[in-house]
């Protein structure tokens, strides 16, 4: 389907783009510091509660819009593909489902997003590799140190030969306080020699 069947032109230009590729030091980036060391962050748009962002990540990912997914890593490969920082980018890794709520759900909301920033960066797409091993009821409602208490253990890595001396994006779909794309990337630093980065589709502001 045509992009602006789902994101028309007018809504296009009104959508609140962060633009933080551009910056080195950025909010996704202080969400990280003194936690994780990441080399590289970005998000493609602020996230306001009822705003048309959030309205954006409820079809894709309640809705089964998946196609959502599929423009928003357009758009964020798009800006992504020139930034010299991200051109070393090897393989792009969602934050996983437990199978449990794969299952329910049908399909990992991020997984569209991550395959479009593949094509643009010219990665690989990497969906079993990083698995969820505990079940954990939603983190939407979970302050920081309950959300960390919560996820801390919570993932794990199927192949470490494989990510051994390569640089990794990270992807989800809203960043709050970081809790969960901190504890995948304390798993993924158990691997030799891996640089980390991460890119969602929103930050909460």
């Amino acid at each position: 389907m045509h992009q602006e069947q789902h994101i028309c032109t007018k809504c296009h230009h009104n959508l609140p783009f962060t633009d933080f590729h551009k910056y080195p030091k950025n909010p996704v980036i202080d969400t990280f510091y003194g936690r994780v060391a990441i080399k590289n962050a970005t998000a493609l748009f602020h996230y306001k509660k009822n705003g048309m962002v959030q309205q954006l990540l409820h079809q894709l990912k309640y809705k089964g819009r998946q196609e959502v997914g599929d423009i928003l890593g357009k758009l964020l490969g798009q800006q992504l593909q020139n930034e010299a920082s991200y051109s070393s980018v090897d393989f792009i890794i969602p934050v996983p489902l437990h199978k449990k709520r794969f299952r329910k759900r049908g399909y990992n909301q991020v997984t569209t997003f991550g395959l479009q920033l593949a094509n643009h960066l010219n990665a690989i797409y990497l969906e079993d590799i990083l698995i969820k091993v505990n079940n954990t009821k939603t983190q939407a409602f979970k302050k920081r140190a309950a959300r960390w208490l919560t996820t801390q253990h919570s993932f794990e890595i199927t192949d470490t030969e494989k990510l051994a001396n390569t640089h990794i994006l990270l992807v989800d779909d809203v960043i709050t306080t970081g809790a969960t794309l901190e504890a995948c990337a304390n798993a993924l630093k158990k691997i030799p020699n891996i640089t980390i980065s991460v890119a969602t589709m929103s930050i909460a502001s």
